[in-house]
């Protein structure tokens, strides 16, 4: 049963950082690319990066240069790391993947930028 399970989610003041994590269950995590996701109170869901199977990445336009995606075999988990943090990047971060053509979602992990 493939599961994800998002962490790392908080409070933070502008200009700061946080790591979120998901751990991964139930699949073979080496053979599917895994991607991060958000959704801001009253809007969609965007894309915000995407980590391959071969370790390359590709990222939205509005988290270049600030955000790093990564995997780690090792535990099954992505990570996401987030620095220089701006009050826009509030929302509810999802990790996701799609296997034999079916979306899986974590159940997502809140980040709040505030002074």
């Amino acid at each position: 049963q493939v599961q994800l399970v998002e962490s790392g989610g908080g409070l933070v003041q502008p200009g700061g950082s946080l790591r979120l994590s998901c751990a991964t269950y139930g699949f073979a995590f080496s053979s599917l690319a895994i991607a991060w996701y958000r959704q801001a109170p009253g809007k969609q869901r965007d894309f915000v990066a995407r980590v391959f199977t071969n370790d390359g990445t590709t990222y939205s336009n509005s988290v270049l240069g600030r955000f790093t995606i990564s995997r780690d075999g090792s535990n099954n988990t992505v990570y996401l790391q987030m620095n220089d943090l701006k009050p826009e990047d509030t929302a509810d971060y999802y990790c996701q993947i799609n296997r034999n053509m079916k979306d899986y979602w974590g159940q997502g992990t809140q980040v709040t930028v505030s002074s």
